[in-house]
């Protein structure tokens, strides 16, 4: 079985191989054993970027790098892409912003397929992110472009950044977008187009101000061309992170064996409570459970939806 040791010492190509193999076997014994290790020894924070297509998300990604790596973190990005809808692949399109030195050990991206999934990230972006923040110092997560609900990065990062650009729309538009609840920070990108981005930034203000939801949210401005406002954030984003990841990884358990099976069957096979599961080889274990009582779980649902015919007295 693969352990964290050996993903150290195996440096950047052991990290991809063990990623491809969450990617092809996620329930595997070995997979869940690693990400059990992985989760009870964090090293980093996992750092969330979310907002619209086309808001600068790959390009402050990038000005994130060069400050965390200017001052010596370790740094892994995963980069959750839209997918080919021919190959199922991921369409790199974050890849041409990011600039990667591959002599550089401290530096690690991966790009993920959403395919087809609704909430900004792909299915098995968490178990990722948490083996990732036991190998590194910093774990930036770029989201697909995401609209005004999608709210998983919350779910699965330690700080979210929520990013808008100038003309992105008024303090109404803002208030009534469910995704503006979920960020630690909110940050006007492309700064540096002056009047425009002042107005998006008291647009925001008035948004923030308005909903008590968000009200301890910061608020900042940056341009990734020019640099202004970046060392701020990044001074800023280091400094909270205090989600809770019990509640995230029991979240995600319970969503992967809701996934797997359905909702009503991955509550009633035996051995499986609506208590979440304690870890990710649990979640192997009762998969395997529900597995072995799948056709008798499927005939009991099916002799429930069966109508009843009324028979003649």
């Amino acid at each position: 079985m693969t352990e964290l040791s050996d993903l150290r010492a195996g440096g950047k190509g052991a990290i991809a191989r063990a990623l491809t193999r969450l990617e092809t076997a996620p329930r595997g014994e070995g997979t869940a054993r690693l990400l059990d290790a992985a989760f009870a020894a964090p090293v980093g924070v996992a750092i969330g970027l979310t907002g619209p297509p086309g808001v600068g998300k790959s390009s402050l990604t990038h000005a994130f790098v060069r400050q965390f790596r200017d001052a010596g973190r370790r740094v892994a990005v995963l980069a959750v892409d839209p997918s080919s809808r021919v190959s199922g692949g991921a369409i790199l399109g974050d890849r041409t912003r990011i600039e990667l030195d591959p002599e550089d050990d401290g530096l690690f991206m991966r790009s993920m397929a959403a395919r087809g999934r609704l909430g900004g990230l792909s299915d098995i972006a968490y178990p990722a992110i948490v083996l990732l923040r036991a190998l590194y110092d910093v774990v930036l997560v770029e989201t697909v472009g995401v609209g005004q609900s999608e709210i998983e990065i919350a779910e699965a990062a330690d700080t979210v950044v929520f990013c808008a650009q100038p003309g992105s729309g008024d303090a109404l538009q803002f208030i009534k977008a469910g995704i503006m609840e979920i960020p630690d920070h909110i940050v006007v990108t492309k700064a540096d187009l002056g009047v425009r981005a002042d107005r998006a930034r008291a647009d925001l203000r008035g948004a923030v101000s308005l909903s008590a939801e968000v009200e301890a949210v910061s608020l900042h401005a940056v341009s990734a061309q020019t640099g202004a406002g970046v060392a701020d954030l990044v001074a800023a984003l280091v400094q909270t992170s205090g989600r809770n990841r019990i509640e995230q990884r029991d979240l995600w358990c319970r969503a992967e064996l809701a996934r797997l099976f359905g909702a009503r069957v991955a509550m009633r096979a035996d051995g499986i409570s609506t208590e979440i599961p304690a870890g990710f080889s649990r979640l192997s274990a009762q998969a395997g459970v529900i597995d072995a009582a799948l056709p008798r779980l499927l005939d009991s649902l099916t002799a429930e939806t069966r109508p009843v015919h009324a028979t003649a007295s």
